[in-house]
This record gives structure tokens, sequence and C-alpha cells, in this order.
């Protein structure tokens, strides 16, 4: 079988299955939008937790005196993946946004000086962090339709200019 003909199959699916996977994705959609901008406060304000976790990461990276550009950078990415994901028709750009913000977050909870419990309190960022990143795929997968329409189109797109 080829990708293509397993790509058309995860692409049909009934209307009313359709209409259940898209109320289902509100769930992870709301948790995602929320986390994100709960951290904005601290994160745009310049909270010394938010600095001194930023300044870890830009110190361990060798970027000395960059913390502010990469908290502000971080936030604002997070409140523009928050506004796509609660844009039904955006949603999986949202998601994927999500996970590829979430996947740096646990990156360097894991490898960088950070720790997974920079603050003392049980790794509650770690820990929301992967529920997150968990929330987006589940996104993905309750929207594999619409997924599996774009990759249709992309690989579709991608063929025609290979021709």
């Amino acid at each position: 079988m080829t990708t293509t003909t397993t790509l058309q199959r995860l692409s049909t699916v009934s209307p009313a299955s359709a209409r259940v996977q898209h109320l289902a994705s509100w769930v992870p959609t709301l948790w995602i939008a929320y986390i994100f901008i709960w951290y904005l406060q601290y994160k745009f304000t310049g909270h010394p937790g938010s600095v001194d976790l930023f300044t870890t990461l830009t110190d361990w990276l060798g970027f000395h005196g960059y913390e502010k550009v990469m908290r502000i950078g971080t936030g604002s990415t997070e409140l523009v993946a928050s506004l796509v994901l609660l844009v039904p028709r955006l949603r999986i750009y949202g998601a994927v946004m999500a996970i590829g913000i979430m996947t740096g977050a646990i990156f360097f909870h894991l490898a960088s000086p950070l720790g997974v419990d920079p603050y003392g309190d049980g790794g509650v960022l770690f820990k929301e962090a992967v529920s997150v990143w968990l929330s987006g795929w589940l996104i993905l997968i309750l929207h594999r339709d619409e997924v599996a329409q774009l990759l249709l189109r992309f690989t579709a797109a991608r063929a025609a200019t290979r021709s």
C-alpha cells in the first residue's frame, strides 16, 4: 500500500465522527491555551522566577545577556500558538506549534542545568510541558482526517513541482 493510498484512507471520516472529534478536541485545545496564556504573566512581566529560568538557559547556550529576548520570544510564540489553536480551521497548525514549543521545553528541562524540578515544587512546570506536548498530539490524532488531507495536498504539490 502506498503512502498516498494510506493517507486517502485516513482522510475518509463520517460526518458524525468528524463532529465528535471536533468537539472532543476542544478539551486539549483549551488546556494548551490555558497553560500558555497563564504563564505569559510571568514571561511578559519579568517575574524573577522566569528571569532566572531563562537566564539559566541562555547562559547554558552561551547567549549571555539574551534572557529577555528568549523569554519574550518564547512567550510571544506561545501566545500566537494559543490564538491559532482557538481558531477551529487552524487548530492543527496550532497543535504543531505547541508540540514544537514543548519539544524544546522538554529538551531543555532534560538536557540543561535547568533540570526537571527548577522550582523545587515536584516538577510542576515539566509535567505541564509534557501534558501540553501530549495534548498537541491528541489534537492531531483527533483531527487526523485534516492532517491526512493536508499531507495529501502537500505531497501532490511536491510531486507536481518535481515533474
